[in-house]
């Protein structure tokens, strides 16, 4: 049996990012290793994952081995809630007051850390606009009040961002941060959270891009390991 990861849910928003990578040549859902993989384009194969990482690491840690993967995830930069009622009307339609960013990787990272760190291994970000639409069928989560979320439709492609190397990461760091730094300069230099900060910096120091170097006061000190080098 080939193992296929994905959810009904996020059908929608996967095909339309499979059309949009498509190129001539491309096989779809072809079984490698006994995986089933989205797009397989000669030597490479292409993963589309919308969802949880962690589902991943024994497919990507398997076909690693003897092939080359591109894995490649959206992100909602703007997002439209549509809601429906259970029969599947428009009940009404706005705007998500959350924005996605390309930092948001890390949140899905943190499950595959060191699988990035490999030869083999390349990774895109997708910024996208997306519409999920939400169903009044009492079935939902109690955070939405029982509305599920029954599809995500892409709207457009904003922009894409490729990782190919596990240094292409970093690029990720603000600028103007200091050396050495802690997650709450961090978290102000991205305009994030100091929660969000901390994911990124175990995601680094797991790639081997940044090291722990002391503390201020109660704070941990964090440097990049090429700094430390010099």
């Amino acid at each position: 049996m080939s193992n296929h990861i994905g959810t009904l849910r996020e059908q929608g928003l996967h095909a339309a990012l499979k059309q949009h990578l498509a190129q001539a040549g491309d096989r779809f859902e072809q079984e490698v290793d006994g995986y089933q993989v989205d797009i397989l384009r000669g030597d490479l194969l292409i993963e589309i994952q919308t969802g949880n990482f962690s589902a991943l690491r024994r497919k990507l840690a398997a076909l690693l081995e003897e092939h080359h993967v591109l894995l490649v995830y959206p992100i909602a930069q703007s997002k439209w809630i549509l809601r429906q009622d259970n029969d599947g009307r428009q009940v009404a339609r706005r705007k998500s007051p959350k924005r996605g960013r390309v930092e948001d990787i890390f949140e899905q990272l943190l499950y595959i850390p060191a699988i990035t760190a490999h030869p083999n291994f390349a990774f895109k970000a997708v910024l996208t606009e997306q519409e999920e639409v939400w169903r009044d069928d009492g079935a939902g989560s109690w955070r939405r009040k029982h509305w599920s979320i029954t599809e995500r439709r892409l709207l457009e492609v904003v922009a894409e961002h490729d990782f190919t190397d596990v240094g292409d990461y970093l690029r990720l760091l603000p600028p103007g941060l200091g050396t050495p730094f802690t997650h709450k300069q961090l978290a102000e230099a991205l305009g994030a959270t100091v929660r969000q900060s901390t994911r990124i910096s175990y995601c680094l120091r797991k790639m081997g891009l940044l090291e722990e170097c002391g503390w201020q006061g109660r704070e941990l000190l964090l440097a990049t390991s090429a700094h430390k080098d010099e």
